[in-house]
């Protein structure tokens, strides 16, 4: 079939929505009309060169949508199901899987990076006949979608798909740090740096945990008003006077949990020092690939600071992103507000641009 879909064909060149062949599901695999997608920095680290992957590339890695086509074999999900979709699926049956760390799976880390399905290859193609590599395996800034069943997490039907799709990425990273990474505790302190969606949503985390004391940090002014909406208790600018405003806030010892949520090296060398003797730093934004982080070792081993690295939020999927939307259902996780615009597939470069702006919490891109 063909389908529009948006394309990075090199790094520092915009997007291309264009249109391509996406050829039917094979075993194992589930057709996804898509709903929703959210514009997410991880897609933008492609143009920067920050991520490094197979080129051309159709982007997107958080989405929601019906599923229209199943492969052979398919027992997860039917037609007409609505799903969200897992940039990070498992297998169930790997030493991570079987040691409660599904997002740590590695059965399907190649294939995913490659860009291509489990067999090796792409769905997508040109006109010419050669291949377009799908971002994270997913590529869900597509009309439609060709993913493995182990991508697709079905989910209630009477929830936005707006919604539904930011839980995929944002919301399962950054509530899932604060309640399964870090392990956050009610009446325990927190700081936040950096209120991009991930962030947002670690504060969002943050609160359903019981936190008393919840800070946001941001460079960007527009983030203060955005960050209060999301459960901060208090907000602060970026500058040289962060670190002794956090203290005084936390009674001059620093924060219980510390999350960077940029992936900046200079930021999460910041974020260590916002932590308490005692605390825990949880790195949770993608760093550059090759970079890395000066951290002081005989500060970490005399005030026990622990360091944890949060990938995907520690979630299990299928258990998380229904849970996740349940929680959202009843009102005791606020969504609403972290779609601040829709965009078309054809507006995409302006969507990105929205995002780096500062101004907006999440952008998503409607079918």
């Amino acid at each position: 079939m063909q389908i529009k879909a948006a394309l990075l064909y090199e790094a520092n060149t915009p997007f291309v929505v264009e249109d391509v062949t996406l050829v039917e599901p094979r075993k194992g695999e589930v057709l996804v009309r898509m709903a929703a997608s959210g514009v997410c920095h991880s897609d933008y680290h492609l143009v920067t060169g920050a991520t490094k992957h197979p080129m051309p590339v159709a982007i997107g890695h958080e989405g929601a949508g019906v599923v229209e086509a199943v492969g052979e074999g398919v027992n997860r999900v039917q037609l007409g199901d609505h799903v969200v979709l897992n940039w990070a699926p498992d297998c169930g049956h790997c030493f991570y899987c079987l040691h409660d760390k599904p997002n740590l799976c590695d059965t399907f880390t190649e294939p995913i990076w490659a860009g291509v399905m489990l067999d090796g290859t792409t769905r997508l193609y040109k006109a010419d006949g050669s291949p377009v590599y799908h971002y994270c395996g997913l590529a869900t800034h597509a009309e439609y979608a060709v993913v493995p069943q182990e991508s697709v997490v079905p989910v209630r039907r009477d929830v936005p798909f707006t919604i539904a799709a930011l839980v995929g990425c944002a919301v399962a990273t950054g509530v899932g740090a604060a309640m399964y990474t870090a392990g956050v505790r009610p009446g325990e302190s927190v700081v936040v740096f950096g209120c991009g969606g991930v962030g947002l949503n670690v504060l969002l985390g943050a609160a359903l945990c019981g936190a008393s004391t919840i800070i946001a940090v941001d460079a960007h002014p527009a983030k203060m008003e955005i960050a209060r909406d999301f459960d901060a208790t208090h907000t602060l600018m970026a500058d040289e006077n962060t670190l002794e405003a956090i203290r005084e806030l936390t009674g001059g010892r620093g924060a219980d949990h510390s999350f960077e949520a940029v992936g900046v090296p200079t930021v999460q060398e910041q974020a260590f020092a916002a932590a308490r003797p005692g605390g825990t730093v949880t790195l949770v934004g993608l760093s550059p690939m090759g970079t890395g982080t000066n951290l002081p070792g005989a500060v970490i081993t005399r005030q026990e600071k622990v360091i944890k690295g949060s990938y995907y939020g520690t979630v299990n999927a299928s258990r998380d992103f229904p849970m996740m939307l349940d929680l959202y259902a009843a009102g005791k996780l606020k969504l609403d507000k972290l779609v601040s615009r829709e965009w078309r597939l054809d507006q995409i470069n302006e969507a990105y641009d929205a995002m780096l702006s500062g101004d907006v919490a999440r952008g998503v891109v409607v079918f």
